[in-house]
């Protein structure tokens, strides 16, 4: 109710009270909003699912990775189907209600994010409390529901979403089950790459190759060639490499179509491109190979 005076219009006191507890109150919610920093591994024998708190895979726990960061841990060695669920229940526990999340992935974690938004990501979450038990499973905080999930951007280091033509060649030891998804057309049929629901996914292409990965076309990290790390559109791989190499098509930076028209997938971009060829695939334990320059984003920008 409104008391009027020489023409000037004032809300009673205690309305004024109210306004100002609803509006104390909105503040209190966003004091209570925290992002969080998620890496989500690729293939591997280490990491322990369902153990956020776990950074085996990457290096020093210890080490500066961004913001309230968790080791999204799957265990590496089943197909993506399979497990992709450790990586749901993470994105439901730190991406839901008020909290939002940067996501970084690593080789084989770009085919868990990518599945997990393609697939998962338009349908109906619980919002969670951020306070997972050791399987990686959080409870319910408010009882409300949303569609998808929290997610400011995803930088992705040496992506095998285009798969791997040393899985197709048998490279890998076939007797992992993951290892029949990383050849390059079952991954990349393995859902739609261009529906990341409108995430933007922040390619980093690594091209230490060595003498061994000969079988991957064009510029590679020793583990996945340029198409897969660029996030390159089509059903199957091709060669693509460095500007300084004339006989190869390039790998573009940026979201522009590569040398010779092929485009990127929809919300790809390639953000950093070994031109140098400095960067191998591999963490070694220490943060490194092209995961290194990730960090650095992550430590920088998610915050």
């Amino acid at each position: 109710m409104r008391i009027e005076w020489f023409g000037l219009s004032f809300l009673r006191p205690r309305r004024m009270l109210v306004l100002a507890a609803l509006a104390l109150g909105g503040l209190v919610s966003v004091v209570y909003a925290t992002n969080y920093s998620l890496w989500i591994n690729g293939r591997s024998s280490t990491a322990q699912p369902g153990n956020h708190a776990d950074f085996t895979y990457w290096g020093p726990a210890s080490t500066a990775a961004g913001v309230n960061k968790k080791s999204v841990n799957w265990d590496g060695y089943n197909r993506v189907s399979d497990q992709n669920y450790r990586i749901r229940d993470a994105l439901d526990c730190y991406c839901t209600g008020t909290n939002w999340c940067y996501v970084a992935a690593h080789s084989a974690g770009n085919l868990q994010i990518g599945y997990a938004l393609s697939l998962y990501g338009g349908s109906a979450r619980s919002v969670k409390n951020a306070t997972p038990n050791a399987s990686g499973v959080c409870g319910n905080s408010t009882g409300a529901v949303q569609t998808g999930w929290n997610i400011k951007w995803v930088d992705v280091a040496a992506g095998a979403g285009g798969g791997s033509e040393l899985s197709n060649a048998g490279s890998w030891a076939v007797s992992e089950p993951l290892v029949a998804d990383l050849k390059t057309t079952t991954a990349r049929a393995l859902y739609d790459h261009n529906q990341t629901r409108a995430k933007w996914f922040y390619m980093y292409a690594g091209a230490k190759g060595t003498l061994y990965s000969a079988v991957l076309p064009g510029q590679d990290d020793e583990a996945v060639a340029y198409h897969s790390a660029g996030g390159v559109s089509g059903s199957s791989g091709a060669g693509y490499c460095n500007a300084a190499d004339w006989f190869c098509n390039d790998l573009t930076l940026g979201t522009a179509a590569n040398e010779g028209g092929i485009a990127k997938w929809s919300y790809h971009s390639v953000k950093f491109r070994d031109d140098s060829e400095a960067y191998n695939h591999y963490t070694n334990g220490n943060w490194g190979g092209v995961v290194s320059k990730v960090r650095a984003d992550m430590v920088a920008n998610a915050y």
